[in-house]
């Protein structure tokens, strides 16, 4: 596999590409979010077996970089806020992908790299994205599990946690590795990076 050269697109470009991304790709998560989410499959406690919006952002972060990401995942997540029946739901969405990319944006930082060479073209290579991942679905388990033990203890007690705890960690490793996988397949597989070569 070739590596792919430093985009030559200039900073104030990559800037407008990556806020007008995630302005999109936030605006594409609040449709998915109105007209699929209510239809996909649930566990008895109410979580989806998987989250296109998540996948919407995710994917939003691999073509247009850390900025446009944290950007979709920030501006989604307020998009969903009037839409959403459980108040408490964007945030928690918003903590989930956020965890999921934030661990690999910092160790992508941490890197070296040659200054020839694409940011993105690291997560191309399937090792390091699944390494990455690994290490952003652990803390993305760690964030959701700490948040839903407090949401849970102020809505009914201690009785049951244990098990609450245990779907929580199932579910967000089953949500991480579609949130992971389909944006890898859809950005990578289909070259969309190498079509807008933005980082």
């Amino acid at each position: 596999m070739s590596e792919e050269k430093e985009s030559h697109m200039s900073k104030s470009s990559q800037f407008v590409l990556q806020i007008s991304g995630a302005a999109l790709f936030s605006a594409l998560s609040l449709v998915l979010s109105i007209f699929v989410v209510p239809f996909l499959p649930r566990t008895p406690e109410g979580f989806a077996y998987f989250d296109p919006v998540s996948i919407i952002w995710v994917t939003c972060f691999l073509i247009f970089g850390p900025l446009a990401g944290v950007l979709c995942c920030g501006i989604g997540s307020l998009m969903l806020m009037p839409f959403d029946p459980f108040p408490i739901g964007p945030f928690m969405k918003f903590s989930a992908t956020f965890s999921l990319i934030i661990i690999p944006i910092l160790l992508l930082r941490l890197t070296k790299r040659k200054e020839s060479i694409r940011k993105s073209q690291k997560f191309k290579k399937v090792k390091n994205y699944v390494i990455y991942g690994l290490f952003g679905t652990v803390f993305r388990i760690i964030v959701m599990v700490i948040l839903n033990i407090m949401v849970y203890l102020s809505m009914f007690g201690a009785s049951g946690l244990e098990i609450w705890i245990v779907v929580v960690i199932l579910l967000n490793a089953l949500t991480s590795l579609w949130d992971l996988l389909i944006p890898y397949l859809i950005v990578f597989g289909t070259k969309l990076d190498a079509i807008f070569e933005i980082w």
